[in-house]
């Protein structure tokens, strides 16, 4: 497994406008496609105005057949088209474990 970390710097003061949007209209469509989201966070300290995704994935060719899928959905398409205002720039991360999970005690 590995995770991808979407990094999405919007306008000033856009946060909240985006974050509407993407409850009312994105975040349904993405899940149904990419599977259920780790979280989505917005940054308090540092460079401010971005949110930040987590998506998991078991390959990157589940990845490129997901994200194809969620690029060609007419939905989506027009959730993207009433955010594009918004975002300033996207920076995407592919991060792999550092080391296997610790096995928990049960």
């Amino acid at each position: 497994m590995f995770v991808e970390q979407r990094v999405y710097s919007l306008v000033p003061g856009g946060t909240a406008e985006y974050i509407r949007l993407y409850e009312e209209l994105g975040r349904s469509i993405q899940e149904r496609i990419l599977g259920e989201m780790l979280g989505y966070y917005t940054r308090e300290v540092g460079e401010l105005n971005q949110l930040v995704y987590f998506w998991s994935f078991t390959s990157m060719d589940e990845r490129a057949r997901r994200r194809a899928e969620l690029a060609a959905d007419a939905d989506f398409k027009l959730f993207r088209g009433k955010i594009r205002h918004l975002v300033v720039k996207q920076e995407n991360s592919i991060l792999v474990p550092a080391a296997p999970p610790k096995k928990v005690p049960t």
